[in-house]
């Protein structure tokens, strides 16, 4: 087993854990946008199904956001090929994103339509979890763009109960960072499906890693010094968890 692979499940696991994310009998919708961090995610929950003493369900859902590319087609084709029991939503949710119905930013818009039809999805399949594919990066990049866009020192957490408890987001990959990610896909031959979005390399997210990227190069310490920050407002939040250090 490659080094990648073996910090992938070591630290999917170590998040599951920490944050008692899955139980057994659990439902579990995972959120596969076709990036290789959600097919990552997908295929890593189902082969942790051989090594743990519970048994959980889980459902592939992937929304086409409309923008031409037909992700549809090929996330199906790899659901298929790799014997998941999948759902394949069809949306103008980016279309809609970049017309003037939104008078929003195009990224808001369409999470919170994507959103919206997940939780419609759990609910019809009686999925009580939804997993989210976000990793160290993403809550990084999160903590500064409430920071500088919305004037909050928050992030995404791992572990969110939401309708009064009946459904929870879960976020196994809170520990990886993108690059083991991506090697590990690399490994393993995952396709990297993208939306076609035309304002992806232009969003705020896109700036704050543009920014983030070019503090990286600077002293290797910033990244850790800035999730040690983030992992105490994610502690604030469960005051039970020891600090986390790496």
């Amino acid at each position: 087993m490659s080094y990648a692979a073996q910090e992938m499940k070591r630290l999917m696991g170590k998040a599951i854990n920490t944050f008692n994310m899955i139980k057994d009998g659990d439902r579990i919708l995972v959120a596969v946008s076709g990036g290789q961090d959600s097919i990552s995610l997908l295929w890593l929950l189902r082969e942790r199904l051989k090594r743990v003493p519970i048994s959980y369900e889980i459902f592939a859902v992937h929304i086409d956001l409309g923008f031409g590319t037909d992700t549809s087609k090929y996330i199906s084709e790899f659901f298929i090929k790799s014997d998941f029991n999948y759902h394949v939503i069809t949306s103008k949710f980016g279309q809609r994103a970049h017309t003037k119905e939104n008078s929003e930013n195009p990224c808001f818009f369409c999470s919170r339509l994507r959103r919206k039809s997940i939780f419609e999805k759990a609910a019809e399949l009686e999925c009580n979890k939804v997993a989210f594919g976000h990793q160290k990066d993403d809550f990084i990049e999160t903590f500064f763009l409430n920071l500088l866009f919305s004037g909050s020192i928050d992030t995404i957490q791992p572990v969110q109960e939401l309708f009064h408890g009946s459904l929870t987001l879960i976020r196994p990959f809170f520990f990886l960072s993108d690059s083991t990610i991506k090697k590990y896909a690399l490994e393993m031959g995952f396709p990297n499906i993208e939306s076609g979005c035309p304002t992806a390399k232009t969003s705020k997210r896109a700036q704050i890693r543009s920014m983030l990227s070019d503090l990286y190069v600077t002293n290797r310490k910033i990244k850790g010094n800035i999730f040690r920050a983030c992992s105490d407002i994610v502690k604030s939040h469960y005051e039970h968890l020891p600090r986390v250090n790496k």
